[in-house]
């Protein structure tokens, strides 16, 4: 549904996003934040989905201040790749990635915000640091407990899996208890249950929390 196009950040840096209009007027606008595999296949089905919802969704290449173009899989070695690349991001830098894409679709509208994995954080952060945005949606997003101090202004939805092996979840709870403005949900799920190219993937959580977010993005953006 979508294509590649250019943004340009606050500092002159230029990064690759994919863009995924709908059919007819936008409800709003939608950033969608890539997981350490890069703008991949199941990032620009994301974007395809909300879209097909109604939604401007836009999912920048956040890593194309490290490597241009990334696009990989679910391999182990893809995993270890991936994980390379998340020491050598700088929040501001996010922040300033993010905010070019609000720029390029926020004639849609009101602009929410989704992130998977890495791209939870950094929605997260966004949702504190970046002004404009009418709602945050987080998935499973492993840094967020660390940056707990972060104060949302919008709201937020976070997505967590139970048995989630990187993302405990006693540090979830004592998250959530310091948050309570969250509007939060626990699946019986792993991380990256919402990721159907994924082995832990599970179809009922990953449903239930995209009928959820829908609802919630409806709420907030439109």
């Amino acid at each position: 549904m979508g294509k590649m196009i250019e943004l340009t950040a606050g500092d002159g840096h230029k990064l690759g996003a994919y863009r995924a209009d709908p059919k007819g007027k936008p409800r709003g606008g939608l950033i969608v934040v890539q997981e350490i595999f890069g703008v991949n296949s199941h990032i620009r089905s994301v974007a395809d989905g909300y879209a097909a919802d109604g939604y401007l969704a836009i999912a920048p290449a956040f890593f194309d201040r490290v490597e241009r173009g990334l696009d990989i899989g679910y391999t182990q070695a893809d995993i270890e790749r991936g994980r390379t690349f998340t020491p050598k991001m700088q929040w501001d830098k996010a922040i300033l990635d993010a905010g070019a894409a609000l720029v390029s679709v926020k004639s849609a509208g009101k602009v929410g915000i989704v992130g998977y994995c890495w791209g939870g954080t950094v929605s997260w952060m966004c949702a504190s640091r970046l002004s404009g945005l009418a709602a945050a949606v987080t998935y499973y997003g492993g840094g967020i407990t660390a940056n707990s101090g972060e104060k949302p202004k919008c709201p937020v939805m976070s997505h967590w899996g139970e048995t989630d092996q990187g993302i405990p979840i006693d540090g979830v709870k004592k998250f959530l208890g310091e948050h309570k403005e969250v509007t939060a949900f626990i699946y019986p799920a792993g991380h990256g249950f919402n990721c159907d190219q994924r082995g832990s993937y599970h179809a009922e959580s990953a449903k239930t929390a995209r009928t959820r977010s829908l609802e919630f993005l409806r709420k907030h953006v439109g």
